[in-house]
């Protein structure tokens, strides 16, 4: 555990989240834009986690997340990528493009460039999605933190939300 890259506070969620999930005989699905991949990476950096990880998406593209997710291009174009609704959207898309109980969704700007005043960086949208259950949302303002703080933050948001709906 000593040689990971990925901090111990962050290890230690993963690994209750996968205590959790296993116990429960549920699987977990990640669709990852500013985390690009972080959220999937740290539980996969847990021996043992394939019998709970399911897959990961990385759609850092707007055509990605229309791709892979199913994310509706006019809705991205209206709102922007950033923002609840397609956060909601991407955690739905995971899951039914998936064989997991649980999805996370992470989009936000994570600098250094990138924010505008209605969403600066640091502003990033997560959403939860449990099967036949609610989507939820979250959003955070992290501040400009800096890049990999913002993403770390980010990492730790999604595992916490993972948690609640387990």
């Amino acid at each position: 555990m000593d040689d990971s890259i990925f901090p111990l506070e962050l290890l230690s969620l993963a690994r209750l989240l996968l205590d959790e999930c296993r116990g429960r005989g549920l699987r977990i699905v990640t669709a990852e834009s500013c985390t690009g991949g972080m959220v999937a990476g740290v539980l996969t950096e847990i021996a043992g986690s394939s019998d709970v990880v399911d897959r990961g998406f990385v759609t850092y593209s707007n055509r990605a997340k229309q791709a892979l997710l199913g994310v509706p291009g006019d809705l991205i174009a209206d709102v922007g990528a950033v923002s609840e609704p397609v956060a909601r959207f991407m955690a739905e898309g995971a899951l039914e493009a998936s064989d997991a109980h649980i999805a996370v969704a992470v989009t936000g700007v994570a600098g250094p460039g990138g924010g505008s005043p209605m969403k600066p960086v640091g502003t990033v949208h997560f959403a939860t999605a449990r099967a036949n259950g609610p989507i939820q949302h979250r959003m955070e303002r992290f501040g400009d933190i800096g890049r990999g703080r913002i993403r770390l933050e980010s990492v730790r948001v999604a595992l916490e939300m993972m948690r609640e709906r387990v």
